[in-house]
């Protein structure tokens, strides 16, 4: 194939291309049931990774993975069981809504009932603690000896359930179970008059894995000049036990923008930039796949311009930009990007892949459009919004095919 017309008129020809419905499918399945929610390490997760192995491969891809250890990956075993007494009658406590065992928590398989008291106040032996607003669980820890477990206040999300976090703090000595606030402030006030039980299993266990990152290059993309590497993580939380978490918006919607970009650009590039593609595992526990390719590409002293996705599911009244490392001109770049395609961009954070590039010395941006259902079982495909889809792949490649053309600073993007 023939490159497009280098200048607006090309570049314009190639953002007609762009297909949200090929998106939305992509969505979809990777939010599918048969991948599990896709945590690092899983079954669905491998079964994740060899969909996308295939889906580049057929984009005239070639395909490489390097995969890489992860220690102590979170997982809910089993649903936990919870009830309390407040003196009159039990009340069970549901899975997701109104309890969730803490990333910190010791495993708890088996029942544990004890009464309920106040962490520092009163004598803990035997007894759920409920941890005051305000006091770290290092502190809880100096108050429980001999306690049943602890029991912290958490927010829900708009759809009522608990986020799940898989990155955080080693296990403790306890059991810890995350409590919706309401029912917290409840179980409070009823530990302060002397009554009430808890009755709860805190199923929770460290597990370490192998992930694996997945490397596409384009042999008819020149290797010579400027490199750009579009990148975004496929993991996702994973499912519980009796609850899906489909994690569409975090992040499938990214994948199908970098999957999409690289379907418009790899045939049309001109000469003089090379395009790659890392779809990263593990960056729900700490974003270890981009620190394992950001490593590889500092020893082999590669230079890319990374641009990162990291949700792309319900686009607000601008898309996030976080930048880091030596970015100057690919910001540049990415306003021209957004100014041409008519998205409105601001600097906000995004806490993902990009910080590991661009702690690497890497001019990296980050773009973020919004997640629905955070980390829960409301992060469905239904919810993610195709216009942002095709919005913020527009705002791609453009900034590819712009960073393609600008000839007169091609040189001088990679030392920048």
């Amino acid at each position: 194939m023939n490159p497009p017309t280098i200048g607006p008129g090309g570049l314009d020809r190639l953002l007609a291309g762009i297909d949200a419905d090929r998106m939305t499918a992509t969505v979809a399945t990777l939010a599918g049931p048969a991948f599990t929610g896709r945590r690092a390490g899983s079954p669905g997760g491998l079964a994740a990774r060899t969909w996308l192995d295939r889906q580049m491969a057929v984009l005239g891809a070639q395909v490489t993975t390097a995969p890489f250890e992860v220690r102590a990956v979170p997982q809910i075993h089993a649903a936990p069981e919870a009830t309390w007494h407040d003196g009159n009658g039990s009340h069970s406590l549901v899975f997701g809504r109104a309890v969730m065992p803490h990333p910190a928590s010791a495993d708890l398989p088996v029942v544990r009932r004890g009464g309920l008291a106040v962490a520092g106040s009163g004598d803990p032996v035997g007894r759920w603690l409920l941890v005051p607003a305000g006091m770290s669980l290092f502190d809880a820890y100096g108050h429980a000896d001999g306690a049943a477990g602890l029991l912290v206040a958490r927010g829900t999300d708009p759809d009522g359930w608990h986020y799940t976090v898989l990155a955080g703090s080693d296990p403790g000595p306890l059991p810890i179970l995350t409590l919706d606030r309401a029912i917290h402030t409840t179980m409070t006030t009823a530990a302060g008059t002397g009554v009430g039980w808890l009755a709860a299993t805190a199923p929770i266990r460290r597990v370490d894995v192998t992930a694996a990152n997945l490397h596409a290059t384009w042999p008819q993309t020149s290797a010579a000049g400027v490199q750009v590497l579009l990148t975004a993580h496929f993991d996702g939380v994973g499912d519980h036990p009796g609850l899906r978490q489909p994690a569409a918006s975090d992040n499938a919607t990214g994948v199908a923008v970098v999957l999409e970009a690289a379907r418009i650009l790899a045939p049309a590039l001109p000469e003089g930039i090379g395009l790659a593609v890392a779809l990263l595992d593990a960056e729900e526990v700490g974003a270890l796949g981009s620190a394992h390719h950001a490593g590889q590409l500092r020893r082999a002293g590669a230079t890319p311009l990374v641009i990162n996705v990291d949700g792309a599911g319900h686009l607000g009244a601008a898309a996030a930009v976080e930048a880091g490392g030596p970015v100057h001109r690919l910001l540049a770049l990415l306003d021209q990007a957004g100014r041409h395609t008519g998205l409105s961009l601001t600097a906000g954070p995004v806490a993902s892949d990009n910080r590991r590039y661009a702690a690497a010395g890497l001019a990296a941006v980050g773009i973020g459009a919004g997640m629905g259902g955070y980390h829960s079982p409301a992060d469905t495909p239904e919810r993610v919004d195709p216009a942002t889809l095709a919005a913020v792949c527009r705002l791609v490649v453009a900034t590819v095919w712009l960073t393609a053309t600008s000839t007169s600073t091609l040189s001088s993007l990679i030392g920048d």
